[in-house]
């Protein structure tokens, strides 16, 4: 490498350059779309450590970046300012999510070593230190585990709080409820749910066979309740969003939770995955209705400025629960025109 990096120019680099980064883990970000993130550790030049978090779709655009500044192929002539850069494996677009992270962990790890083994030089560029830059964002998260910065020797055993029958918050399921997804509990009627946290007015968080997740309340028979300070803070990162699908069978209503701050804007995109992965429909569309009640085609981004603008005029006159959005998605077949009200 001595002919590549040159030791004084590297002696004359800024302590906070990162000179090693290790992908620790892998966790999954639930919301309007799911998907996992890289926890990555950073080891800077001036001996620091820290964490930060980020999306294949971060390297692949970091990675496009870099290509069109230095990759010889992409200049007339080779320069000094020119390297050849290693190889980012590619998009996968098809497969289970958690087990495409996971494959690509070893490779992302070569990628990094040897990306950060480039030119000195290289190691100044912009776009490259905001990529391993640590944010607020970055600094204030908790990570849930660190599987691959464990020495492989350690084991670590998990031990769960034994459950009073007589003492812990606890419920009883009046109706069977399916979860939709990892976050919420499956629970049968007759089920003895112990209570962790309320979440907000009209959802809790409780375990029940070795499980631990989300459920409403209204499924629910309080047997004993959560201690009043438990009871009054709330909020445990999740908000609710009302959606209904419109059929010419009749509606079907669902609230769902997701790890996103009341304020969010999402994406038509992710909104319209979401509500797939919901309802279990592809051709659909989504609608909002307006101040009359009629329904709206909400077609792109700012068709999703709208609605939240109106929902934000109409907050006051609409009595909502707490953590729950100001507006609420109507979901219909894309075929379906008759949902609209035609009239001039």
């Amino acid at each position: 490498m001595q002919h590549i990096r040159d030791e004084s120019d590297f002696d004359q680099l800024p302590h906070n350059i990162p000179i090693s980064a290790t992908i620790a883990d892998i966790e999954e970000k639930k919301g309007f779309i799911d998907y996992y993130r890289f926890v990555i550790e950073v080891k800077t030049k001036g001996g620091s450590k820290y964490l930060i978090y980020r999306r294949y779709r971060e390297f692949f655009n970091l990675h496009q970046i870099l290509e069109s500044k230095y990759s010889p192929e992409n200049t007339d002539r080779p320069g000094p300012n020119t390297c050849v850069l290693p190889s980012l494996p590619g998009k996968i677009y098809i497969g289970n999510k958690q087990e495409i992270a996971e494959s690509r962990i070893p490779e992302l790890n070569t990628y990094m070593k040897r990306l950060l083994g480039l030119p000195t030089w290289l190691l100044l560029d912009d776009a490259l230190r905001m990529f391993f830059y640590q944010t607020d964002r970055d600094s204030q998260h908790q990570p849930r585990a660190l599987r691959r910065l464990r020495p492989p020797t350690r084991k670590v055993k998990t031990v769960k709080p034994k459950m009073d029958l007589f003492s812990s918050p606890r419920a009883e399921a009046m109706f069977d409820f399916r979860g939709n997804g990892k976050a919420e509990l499956n629970l049968k009627r007759g089920e003895v749910i112990f209570l962790l946290q309320r979440v907000n007015a009209d959802w809790l968080e409780g375990t029940v066979n070795n499980q631990t997740g989300i459920f409403p309340e209204s499924f629910v028979k309080i047997i004993k309740p959560l201690p009043e300070s438990d009871s009054e803070s709330e909020g445990g990162g999740y908000s609710c969003l009302r959606c209904f699908l419109l059929t010419p069978s009749g509606v079907e209503t669902r609230d769902v939770c997701v790890q996103e701050d009341l304020n969010i804007q999402p994406t038509h995109k992710d909104l319209l995955s979401r509500m797939r992965n919901v309802f279990q429909v592809e051709d659909i569309a989504l609608n909002y209705r307006d101040a009359e009640g009629d329904l709206i085609r909400i077609l792109d981004d700012e068709d999703i400025q709208l609605m939240i603008r109106e929902a934000r005029s109409q907050q006051g006159k609409v009595n909502r629960p707490v953590n729950q959005f100001p507006w609420e998605l109507h979901v219909t077949m894309a075929s379906d025109l008759s949902v609209y009200n035609a009239e001039a």
